[in-house]
């Protein structure tokens, strides 16, 4: 019976993918990665030889009736994105559907994420939480900042650095100055950093220190 699982990757320190991570890496048909390159250099780096096929944010549409017929010839196919768990803010969720459309088996192992170390390290409160992924990058950003500005759960934001200093402003315009925010920096790798203040004081420190790297914005709910 066919299956297709996803198995996630590191967000930067290789050590934290898991042995059952590599066995399925090394069992499977075949992989579907969201960049064949980056793929490949991990499976180099275990000593996986694989064959690995394309499968992103602007392929998935185009090639998903063509992946779930390739998946139906095999017995375990792999998906895997550039680093974490396919699916979230990633691609992965229009396969996942077709798969549990077309009767195909599905299964996710458990793994990297970024938003979870982020969010335990965040010092907010962590028992009910927002998970927002990106903002979108223009119609309806404003508005979507304007409903979380009344959020009294912990809200978790992916953001990438270009666009940091664009969301502070921003949030300056619906919450309060003094709302507590955490950005969360390089998880897992070398660098990795939490800079801790309200809004003005993290617009302050970003616009005279340029954020690098991938980012976790947390944003700590309204109080009651």
């Amino acid at each position: 019976m066919p299956r297709l699982v996803l198995v996630p990757t590191p967000i930067g320190n290789l050590e934290d993918i898991t042995l059952r991570s590599l066995r399925y890496l090394k069992e499977a048909d075949l992989l579907f990665a969201e960049d064949t390159r980056v793929t490949h250099k991990l499976l180099k780096h275990f000593e996986i030889s694989k064959k690995v096929l394309p499968f992103h944010a602007h392929n998935e549409h185009r090639f998903l009736e063509k992946s779930i017929d390739i998946i139906e010839q095999q017995e375990c196919t792999v998906l895997v994105s550039d680093a974490g768990t396919p699916g979230i803010s990633d691609p992965g969720f229009l396969l996942v559907r077709a798969c549990v459309e077309r009767g195909i088996e599905v299964e996710c192992l458990p793994g990297p994420t970024a938003f979870v170390p982020a969010l335990v390290s965040s010092g907010f409160p962590c028992d009910k939480f927002i998970f927002e992924g990106f903002l979108p990058h223009k119609k309806g950003r404003q508005t979507r900042l304007k409903i979380l500005a009344q959020e009294a759960r912990t809200m978790v934001l992916y953001e990438s650095p270009h666009r940091l200093i664009k969301t502070l402003e921003q949030m300056l315009d619906f919450f309060e100055p003094e709302r507590q925010v955490v950005v969360a920096r390089e998880l897992t790798k070398h660098f990795e950093t939490y800079h801790r203040g309200n809004v003005q004081e993290q617009l302050a420190y970003f616009k005279a220190n340029p954020p690098k790297g991938e980012i976790v914005l947390l944003i700590k709910g309204l109080d009651d």
